[in-house]
């Protein structure tokens, strides 16, 4: 007796075949459609072939002033990229950033909060030989993308002016200086800490695709009194912001000014180490015409290599301090702006 072909089986396997060809279909269109992750592309520096406007600057980029002098002080402006070794806590790094702040048709942006003490007996003359100093200082910096702010301090800190490009602005904000009140206190720290924290809130990080360079000038007697925060706490502010901060001292405002061809004792503020460890440096004012130390002093914070590099995936968000150590030709004096960096934590 021949049996014959079972329908059931024959449904069974027509369904079991279209049901295994739908799930391959179906694999296949959600393969085709899946994005396999990748790692974030970063760039801090255009291709050779590129236009330099296209300079994109990522978050994660961990950047560093540098100041290269010779034996005589001078500074040093035609090193590249090839001359400076990088290392992170102690071992080396690529660098993916490289700049020079000084470059012919591309100068670097700046960000400057003039803090002025009003602590002392400052006579009309003073105040005005300070204010023309100022002015000549932003005049340097005519050619930079820039933008200045104002501040006073004593018994306490005042914002004159908030951040400005505008001459006009600036020009007024320096015309209300004279008639400002003194005061018997000096809070320097108070104020620096105050203009780093408007340079973080306000200053913009980066100019026609630069990164802006954030200074703060501070001209006092260098004699801080009643401050509410300490000098290790504004440097270790000023080095998380990557902050400079420039002193400029000018002993007529204490009545306690040494002959001038003897070299001025430091300062409470020299002493600090204010300025050296946020990559700054600290001037004496010996002559009535106070333009020419400004001059040289807009070019000081203009001068300055910018070197960057890209934390590893293990040390980027784990909230300890990292140092960072640049190296450069033997027999150069390298001054940085930040001994290193804090992670955040996430």
């Amino acid at each position: 007796m021949q049996l014959g072909k079972s329908p059931y089986l024959s449904r069974t396997s027509i369904f079991f075949s279209l049901a295994l060809a739908l799930t391959f279909l179906c694999a296949a269109v959600v393969m085709s459609q899946t994005q396999y992750p990748t790692e974030r592309p970063r760039r801090a520096l255009p291709e050779q072939d590129q236009p330099e406007e296209v300079v994109r600057v990522d978050t994660d980029l961990v950047s560093v002033d540098v100041m290269v002098l010779d034996q005589q002080g001078k500074a040093i402006r035609t090193l590249g990229k090839q001359d400076f070794k990088l290392y992170e806590d102690g071992i080396e790094q690529p660098i993916a950033l490289f700049n020079l702040e000084r470059r012919e048709g591309s100068p670097r942006p700046v960000a400057v909060v003039f803090a002025l003490d009003l602590s002392g007996s400052m006579s009309p003359e003073e105040m005005e030989r300070v204010q023309e100093a100022m002015r000549q200082f932003s005049q340097r910096l005519a050619n930079h993308p820039s933008t200045y702010a104002l501040m006073t301090f004593g018994m306490r800190v005042k914002l004159l002016q908030k951040f400005t490009n505008d001459p006009q602005k600036l020009e007024r904000a320096f015309e209300r200086l004279s008639r400002e009140p003194s005061g018997l206190s000096t809070h320097t720290y108070d104020a620096v800490d105050d203009a780093i924290r408007q340079l973080v809130r306000h200053a913009p990080p980066t100019l026609q695709h630069q990164i802006t360079k954030k200074a703060v000038v501070v001209i006092t007697d260098g004699f801080p009194v009643g401050d509410t925060v300490s000098a290790a706490t504004v440097i270790e502010r000023a080095n998380t912001a990557n902050v400079s901060v420039y002193v400029v001292t000018l002993p007529s405002f204490s009545r306690m000014a040494t002959r001038a061809e003897l070299t001025p004792l430091p300062t409470p503020l020299d002493v600090s180490g204010l300025t050296e460890k946020t990559g700054g440096i600290s001037v004496y004012a010996t002559e009535q015409d106070l333009g020419p130390l400004f001059r040289s002093l807009a070019s000081e914070v203009t001068s300055a290599y910018v070197l960057g590099f890209y934390p590893g995936e293990d040390k980027r968000n784990d909230g300890n301090f990292h140092s960072v150590k640049i190296e450069g030709p033997p027999g150069l004096l390298l001054r940085q702006s930040r001994p290193g960096y804090k992670a955040a934590r996430k």
